[in-house]
């Protein structure tokens, strides 16, 4: 599956500060704290899934959403 990251060409600082300035709603510290160790560190969905107590299926459909978000948020494609 693409990411976030696999259609823009943006740094770490960039990704960090998207992530920061466009997730809000409903659970939205988790998610962000998610985007971060998936799409900056480059965490593991099953790792990543231990570490929040969520099944890798449900991180999955956090990072998809969330990534939607992201994209929708600066306008792409343009």
């Amino acid at each position: 599956m693409k990411h976030f990251t696999d259609f823009l060409c943006v740094t770490n600082p960039e990704t960090d500060r998207m992530i920061a300035e466009f997730i809000s709603g409903k659970n939205a510290e988790r998610d962000r704290k998610i985007l971060r160790r998936r799409l900056i560190d480059g965490i593991t969905y099953e790792k990543l899934a231990e570490e929040f107590e969520l099944s890798a299926n449900h991180i999955k459909r956090i990072l998809y959403t969330r990534e939607i978000e992201l994209l929708r948020a600066i306008n792409y494609p343009k």
